[in-house]
């Protein structure tokens, strides 16, 4: 039953298809013959709201937007633009930094396009830069300016995909460059003297989707944009950054952090926006089957996900499904396919598709454009296409799993009704402690505001390489240091000299090595290093690539791998060499990897004693390793679990934790033979929903608890970032930690299940095979942490995130 309706729009704002989006959903509860929505007869359907649509507000072009942009903007249908394009525009004009901040489809790229293609227009020898997080993101938008037809322009794209022999093009007449930050950092700052034409002359710099540069990626590409003014002053050049981002919590604070300027802030949305129908949607329970230790299982969100994609394609409604995984993408479109076929529908099998990233640049070029074209219907996408092509006109989306943000949630659910027409958004859970308590906790994700992005370039493990590079291109001095970080950058530096990396002058800190860069061994995304080739052995084809950081998870020995909706099985992966081999297979299961965690506490940063429970933060060393993978059907039940050898590895990062003496576990009423399952069960939990109060995905962050800790001497529950020198995850757990605990513990209470399920207290990558847990030890453990938390804490005021 569709309930808890809003309608208080205004008449005149109605759509003449704003009902379209009841109707899907209505649609979607039907289900098909012989494929009901819910075998036991309960429906999935969790909270339903519908978001009223909004009327535009539109003002006149700028005086200084001359006709030559106006004509053509005007020929491709935008006869007068929206108050906050013209607000950002002026601002941008006027030289001033500025960040706006607007729904999806709020016609962001305008709001750049005319500041910019005015200012290229009126001075023949300026030049611009435009950065984006995807590469289809950039390829989109330079599409777009191309469109325009502008002469004299000369917009380019420079990136991964460009043939060499252009490449020297770009340089040297290219005025408004396309690209991303891995090419800014190995193409063009680290050879910046081949681009002075460019930073001479360099006048815009656009920053599209900045909400993505977040965790350790976030504070790379702040380090980044300052190596950028830095090289940019040098030749004489002070840019105006315009950046773009999705609604996001303090986006000038966000903006400043990222840039280190200060920017004014647009946030008043002057663009039309339909109706959306929002549906939180929970798959039912499989009675017929058992997963791992006789736990309960629900369909997956991937198989609920396919279903629903199926149906919408049925009813010609264009759809796009966001999902976690690059194997989820494929698996999703396969299942959507077979699902047609089956209903006699096999005709529009061809017109679904997967969209991802990993894909080969010929193969990801010809998915856009049957995208942009309409020839596709139904799309199964990872974030990719989040922030990849501006697709306008969809009539659902249906988001297989929670995206990690409220942010990254609204990004992917404004793809819906683009074109002020009445849509569906479906968010179907996972079986997933977050999403459990999400759909059946709506607040949480539809009545709370969105989160502030979370990055740290002032973390050592990522002030080093940068500091290495900056002194490569240009020498270091006292001035720049205190823009690169201050003190931070300063003990760096020192340490860098110790080291006889950098070699100290009058003048400043020079790099010692000139006859070789230090740009090429950076990660910038910190995905752990170069990527590893997935060849198949048999034919030595290019399949794709992985990052040599998830290799072990994703291409171990054993591992099914999906390209394009073919099946393979990894044979082989080296290592050393970045190389796994393949061969063609398709087995009923999928795979995943489980991992053995141990940790050490290096530091101890922030601590506190709250009677028998304490709270701290500080650096720790992780040792992980890839001990077996789980063989596992679509329907959610565990064949087996098969071992593996692969090498550790460590990391050197931050982590919160909290321990409990045995006395108060005792006087909770837990025995001691209970205590290894409810701690362990609180660890899985409270890594599945600490992203509901930082902006991370659980596999960012990793755990260890245990009975008796060396280093605590006492039963432990450690949170651990997944990154060197942290991403700021751990810091910002701490600072919510009842909130965290909180949530973590009704979410345990709210699960259904009698002993434990993925939904609550299991984990997918838990190499201890999720035994022992203790579902409801788990629950007297974080009452007993959040009684003393909350009993002590306010009087405590812990350091804030960083």
């Amino acid at each position: 039953m569709v309930e808890d309706v809003v309608r208080d729009r205004k008449p005149e704002t109605v759509a003449p298809d704003e009902g379209r989006g009841q109707a899907l959903l209505q649609r979607l509860l039907a289900g098909t013959p012989g494929d009901p929505v819910a075998p036991r007869g309960e429906s999935p359907l969790r909270h339903v709201t519908t978001i009223p649509g909004r009327a535009a507000t539109t003002v006149g072009w700028p005086s200084w937007v001359p006709d030559r942009l106006r004509e053509p903007l005007a020929a491709a249908g935008v006869t007068a633009p929206w108050a906050h394009q013209v607000a950002v525009a002026d601002l941008a004009w006027a030289g001033c930094h500025v960040v706006v901040a607007t729904g999806t489809a709020s016609g962001k790229s305008l709001a750049y396009q005319l500041p910019v293609l005015s200012h290229l227009l009126a001075d023949q020898q300026a030049t611009a830069l435009y950065l984006a997080p995807t590469k289809a993101l950039a390829a989109d938008q330079i599409r777009a300016v191309r469109a325009l037809g502008l002469a004299g322009v000369r917009p380019a794209s420079y990136d991964g995909d460009t043939p060499r022999a252009e490449r020297d093009w770009v340089r040297s007449h290219a005025r408004w460059v396309f690209t991303n930050p891995d090419m800014l950092h190995h193409g063009l700052l680290a050879w910046h003297d081949r681009w002075a034409r460019l930073l001479r002359r360099l006048h815009f710099v656009v920053i599209d989707e900045c909400h993505a540069y977040r965790g350790v990626f976030g504070s790379h590409v702040a380090l980044l944009l300052r190596r950028l003014r830095r090289l940019a002053a040098h030749y004489g050049a002070a840019p105006v950054f315009v950046l773009a981002s999705a609604t996001v919590a303090d986006p000038g604070a966000s903006a400043s952090r990222l840039t280190g300027l200060d920017t004014v802030v647009v946030t008043e949305d002057a663009s039309p926006c339909g109706e959306r129908t929002v549906a939180l949607w929970e798959p039912p329970l499989l009675a017929e089957l058992i997963g791992e230790n006789g736990a309960s299982v629900r369909r997956s969100a991937g198989a609920e996900a396919a279903r629903l994609l199926a149906e919408l394609v049925i009813e010609s409604a264009r759809t796009v499904v966001f999902v976690r995984s690059r194997r989820g993408a494929e698996l999703t479109a396969l299942g959507a396919q077979r699902a047609l076929s089956a209903v006699g529908a096999g005709e529009l099998a061809s017109r679904i598709a997967a969209y991802r990233a990993g894909y080969l640049p010929e193969e990801r070029r010809a998915l856009e454009t049957a995208l942009d074209s309409g020839e596709l219907l139904g799309v199964a996408s990872t974030n990719a296409l989040e922030l990849g092509v501006d697709i306008a006109g969809l009539d659902a989306v249906v988001l297989a799993g929670y995206p990690g943000t409220r942010a990254s949630f609204w990004q992917q659910a404004g793809r819906a009704g683009r074109a002020g027409s009445g849509a569906l958004v479906v968010f179907i859970a996972r079986d997933d402690p977050l999403d459990t308590y999400l759909v059946h906790h709506s607040a949480a994700l539809l009545g709370t505001a969105v989160e502030a992005t979370v990055l740290d370039p002032m973390n050592p493990y990522v002030l080093r390489p940068q500091l290495a590079c900056a002194a490569a291109e240009l020498p270091l001095t006292e001035a720049c240091l205190e823009e690169l970080g201050g003190q931070p950058a300063r003990s760096v530096v020192a340490d860098l000299v110790a080291e006889g990396i950098l070699r100290r002058r009058p003048s400043g800190w020079f790099w010692a090595a000139a006859r070789q860069r230090p740009h090429p061994a950076v990660d910038i995304r910190g995905g752990g290093g170069d990527q590893v080739a997935v060849v198949e052995a048999d034919t030595g084809r290019l399949l794709g690539t992985v990052e040599a950081g998830s290799a072990c998870t994703a291409v171990h020995p054993g591992a099914v791998y999906l390209h394009r909706g073919e099946s393979f099985v990894v044979d082989e992966l080296d290592l050393d060499c970045g190389l796994a081999l393949v061969h063609p297979e398709e087995p009923p299961w999928h795979t995943t990897a489980r991992t053995t965690t141990d940790i050490r506490v290096v530091s101890v940063r922030h601590q506190q004693r709250c009677g028998g429970v304490s709270v701290a933060l500080g650096e720790v060393e992780v040792t992980s390793q890839v001990v077996s993978y789980l063989r596992q059907l679509a329907s959610g039940q565990v064949l087996d679990a098969v071992p593996v050898q692969l090498p550790p590895s460590t990391l050197r990062t931050r982590a919160v934790w909290y321990t409990l003496s045995e006395e108060a576990l005792r006087a909770a009423g837990l025995p001691p033979a209970a205590w290894p399952g409810a701690l362990h069960a609180a660890e899985h939990a409270a890594i599945g929903l600490l992203p509901l109060v930082a902006t991370c995905d659980r596999w960012d962050i990793g755990g260890v608890s245990t009975a008796r800790h060396p280093d605590t001497g006492e039963p432990t529950v450690f949170v651990h970032d997944g990154h060197p020198g942290g991403a700021g995850f751990a810091d910002r757990a701490h600072a919510a930690l009842a909130p965290w605990l909180s949530a973590t513990r009704d979410a345990i209470a709210a699960c259904e299940c009698p002993t434990g399920c993925p939904s609550c207290v299991q984990s997918p990558k838990c190499g201890n095979g999720n035994d022992p847990l203790d579902k409801a030890g788990a629950i007297i453990v974080l009452g007993a942490v959040l009684a003393a938390v909350l009993d002590a804490l306010p009087a405590a005021a812990p350091p804030q995130a960083r």
